[in-house]
């Protein structure tokens, strides 16, 4: 069960200065509107995009260097990810500074990913890059007993651009098995941009294991559901009928054009529906109960307002949904503003977002004495949340 425990952000748009600490398997976020949710969430998409192609794509997709950096800051772009690979495995630090060289261009200006064996010691720096060159360390680090060891072998390298991440072409060979891990981790992160439009889109028929982050393929995804984990999707059938009046059967048709149309029975009606037809409400929870029961998960889940086209008394079981999935093995992170939602929410699982003079802050609402206090006097955090008690009190 690979978790991600601390995250520190620094630089990167409104986050001038973040420690998120002690984070649970699922972790739920919550703010005024323009305190930074969505650009928290993107600090993974923008890792993930990184990794894909390279740093300067990934800004530039995000309008460039100077839209990312926070605003009046000159030093770099920060970031550093603790997780856990295994239970028993030592804690793993990602460490990435992305900064402007002489030319004005971005680069990859640090990028480290180190661990400790024990309690003492120096911390094993597997990777350690600058600026396109670094080593990093050949075979596992189970091998060696310490970092000094004469059998630790180092492998010089370059990359061919200073703008790429060196977990991106190491993490590809055999010989480097602790980075080819976090780079699995990376790759396998959903930060969901889910489009309502898109999910009730006709596909060419093709093949898709996996929903996309917009949802686009989501026909494609319950074909293949059906056509190969059939108990799970009729289970899956079975709760969007209890949740969505009507919806007795759900089928992925391949049309006379070659391409797959969602079509759904409602049980009042001899002829199905095709998906352009149903609410908005059924098309998402249909494509949540997907991405939440599928066969392969995702190293992490990020979900943005997950109760928007939502009936209200659904998100409670929505939630525990959701905790489920990361009790099983997939980290997740949510953001919401409904009060509705967080009744279903722990406190040590609630973190607020905290906007002042410009800048976000991300703090733990169990270190709020109020709210600790009134949490555990029997107050939901939705109702706290309607009071206004969850952005007071944080000293500021």
């Amino acid at each position: 069960m690979i978790r991600i425990q601390n995250i520190k952000i620094k630089n990167y748009k409104v986050f001038k200065d973040v420690n998120i600490g002690d984070i649970p398997q699922m972790a739920v976020f919550v703010g005024m509107n323009g305190s930074g949710k969505t650009t928290l969430f993107d600090v993974f998409g923008f890792l993930h995009d990184c990794l894909l192609t390279n740093v300067k794509t990934a800004l530039a997709k995000r309008g460039g260097y100077k839209e990312v950096i926070s605003r009046e800051q000159k030093g770099n772009i920060e970031f550093e990810i603790k997780f856990k690979p295994e239970k028993d495995e030592p804690l793993v630090t990602y460490v990435l500074h992305i900064g402007l060289n002489d030319n004005k261009e971005p680069v990859v200006k640090r990028e480290i990913l180190k661990f400790r064996r024990g309690s003492k010691g120096s911390p094993w720096h597997l990777l350690d890059f600058a600026n396109g060159k670094g080593f990093a360390i050949v075979g596992s680090p189970k091998n060696y007993t310490s970092v000094n060891d004469e059998k630790t072998k180092r492998a010089n390298q370059q990359l061919d651009s200073p703008d790429i991440l060196a977990i991106k072409g190491l993490g590809q060979f055999k010989e480097f098995p602790a980075i080819s891990t976090f780079r699995k981790l990376i790759e396998n992160w959903h930060v969901s941009d889910f489009h309502i439009e898109d999910a009730r889109m006709t596909r060419d028929a093709g093949y898709s294991e996996q929903l996309s982050t917009t949802g686009d393929n989501l026909s494609l995804v319950a074909k293949f559901m059906y056509e190969n984990y059939k108990e799970k999707f009729d289970e899956i059938l079975i709760k969007l009928s209890k949740r969505v009046s009507g919806v007795k059967d759900v089928q992925a048709e391949e049309t006379v054009d070659g391409r797959i149309v969602l079509r759904f029975q409602d049980g009042n009606f001899k002829d199905p529906f095709a998906a352009r037809y149903v609410s908005d409400g059924t098309i998402k929870m249909f494509t949540y109960l997907l991405l939440l029961n599928d066969p392969k998960q995702h190293a992490l889940l990020c979900i943005e307002e997950p109760e928007n086209q939502l009936y209200p008394l659904l998100l409670q079981e929505l939630a525990e949904e959701f905790r489920q999935y990361s009790l099983s093995g997939g980290q997740v992170f949510i953001s919401t503003h409904s009060p509705d939602f967080l009744n279903a929410v722990e406190l040590n699982e609630l973190y607020c977002l905290i906007k002042n003079d410009g800048y976000t802050k991300i703090y733990r609402a169990q270190d709020n004495e109020l709210v600790a206090s009134l949490f555990r006097g029997g107050d939901l955090l939705g109702y706290l949340w309607n009071q206004g008690l969850l952005t007071e009190g944080w000293g500021i």
